[in-house]
């Protein structure tokens, strides 16, 4: 050891910089680490250049999401060789599922937490200061937080998110979820209402509750102790109770488990905007097979019609995955016939990426690049044209928008969401006219319309 790295080891690592990649419930463990290390002593930065650690916790989900991951680490790692940071962490999904590789190909890195050891930051840190070897924090992610556990709100003061279980019961043939974050463990809904509670005291408006499937909550639960009421139509009640959550947002919602008591709850409470976010998958019931998917077409398509017709302006968002193994022509064309028949409010999709360790990824006819790139394009266009033409009927309608500030495209317009738009996965409402602060709930009429954001101007602040 140089001269150089006695003196890096040897400097405290109060300074700390978090980049989170991937979904929201990623982004929970890096606020909960954020939250831990403040606790401590330790000072989170907004910028990486002149913090002593820089935190990367990576998404280790479908193949572009590692990508984007290594190269974080790789980017960081050259602000390191340049002296502008000290340390670097590697932590997260990625790190969890390929440990053995990462810690052998990234010797850039110092430390290295998988998602079962993230809540242990402060104290692995702080070993480390003191002269701690041990580079490699794994364990089974069987963590879980309290409504007590320290966390710091990334997100602007008006929303976050509530994190109400880990892991999946679900076994989809595609999906690396369980293999990475276990099976499913449900917090109490005391235990989640509780923190519901602090978040509101603390200025939030919106509450947007995230699982990896909300409709399984408390199943785990349930099954230990048949005396527990832990369920998705409990803690909707329970949350509905919550004074000053303006909005309720569920995102994750499988449609095998939404049943008439939670349509008639998220139809009557106007806590809960009628937003029902439904990942599909796909159509065909040969490929839903294959995908070990619990659903048939027929079964989809009631689910579809119980919700509008209980809620006909309920906002639908799902994703489908096309160029899954043995996809033929005919069921592509059935999918896209069948988004075209719905008119779904919102669409994602993503091109079927084989992933180590799956069923599907041990699949006989994987379908080729450049066929998943083509249906994918063809999916999207079809979107693209539904989305336009529900835009365009926003048109003259004045609509509630919460205030998130300046626009992302320049700072002469203010950027808002409808109850209809989750932050970040959709479109946004350009104001073009009129003031207001951010997290001001404004009614604004709509003079524009684009493929994906609307366009108007502030007539009253609610």
């Amino acid at each position: 050891m140089n001269n150089q790295d006695s003196n890096l080891t040897s400097a405290p690592l109060k300074k700390v910089h978090f980049i989170s990649l991937g979904c929201p419930k990623n982004l929970v463990d890096s606020e909960i680490m954020a939250g831990t290390l403040m606790q401590d002593g330790f000072e989170v930065v907004s910028d990486p250049e002149g913090a002593d650690t820089v935190v990367v916790n990576t998404c280790g989900f479908i193949e572009d999401s590692k990508k984007e991951s290594i190269q974080r680490i790789l980017d960081m790692s050259e602000l390191k060789e340049k002296g502008q940071i000290k340390k670097l962490v590697v932590a997260g999904c990625l790190t969890q599922r390929y440990k053995d590789d990462l810690v052998e190909g990234l010797p850039e890195a110092d430390l290295f937490v998988g998602s079962g050891e993230f809540q242990n930051i402060s104290k692995i840190l702080k070993d480390f200061e003191k002269g701690e070897k041990k580079k490699t924090f794994f364990n089974l992610p069987t963590y879980l937080q309290e409504a007590t556990t320290p966390r710091v709100n990334s997100q602007p003061r008006h929303r976050a998110y509530l994190k109400i279980s880990e892991g999946c019961m679900k076994r989809c043939a595609f999906c690396a979820i369980p293999l990475i974050r276990g099976n499913l463990q449900s917090r109490t809904i005391t235990n989640v209402v509780n923190e519901a509670k602090v978040l509101v005291a603390g200025g939030v408006k919106e509450l947007i509750v995230i699982s990896h499937d909300f409709t399984d909550y408390g199943w785990d639960l349930r099954k230990k102790n048949n005396e527990n009421v832990e369920s998705p139509v409990e803690l909707l009640k329970a949350l509905a109770k919550v004074d000053g959550a303006e909005w309720i947002r569920l995102l994750y919602l499988y449609p095998d488990g939404i049943n008439d008591e939670m349509i008639q709850l998220m139809k009557s409470n106007p806590k809960f905007v009628k937003y029902f976010d439904m990942p599909l998958q796909h159509i065909n019931n040969q490929v839903l097979k294959s995908m070990n998917r619990k659903m048939t077409r027929e079964e989809i398509s009631e689910a579809l019609n119980k919700i509008r017709t209980n809620i006909p302006d309920a906002v639908i968002r799902t994703q489908f995955i096309v160029g899954f193994p043995g996809e033929t022509e005919e069921q592509f064309e059935e999918l896209l016939a069948f988004i075209s028949e719905q008119k779904f409010d919102r669409v994602g999709c993503f091109q079927y990426s084989p992933e180590e360790n799956t069923p599907a990824g041990k699949m006989d006819q994987q379908i080729d690049a450049a066929t998943k790139q083509r249906r994918h394009d063809a999916v999207m266009q079809v979107q693209q044209n539904i989305s336009r033409d529900k835009h365009k009927s926003f048109i003259g309608k004045t609509v509630q928008v919460l205030v998130e500030g300046y626009s992302e495209e320049t700072e002469l317009l203010l950027q808002g969401r409808t109850s209809q738009q989750a932050p970040d996965i959709d479109g946004v409402v350009l104001i073009n006219d009129g003031q207001a602060n951010v997290g001001d709930m404004v009614l604004v009429k709509i003079t524009d319309s684009m493929e994906y954001d609307l366009i108007g101007e502030i007539v009253e602040t609610v």
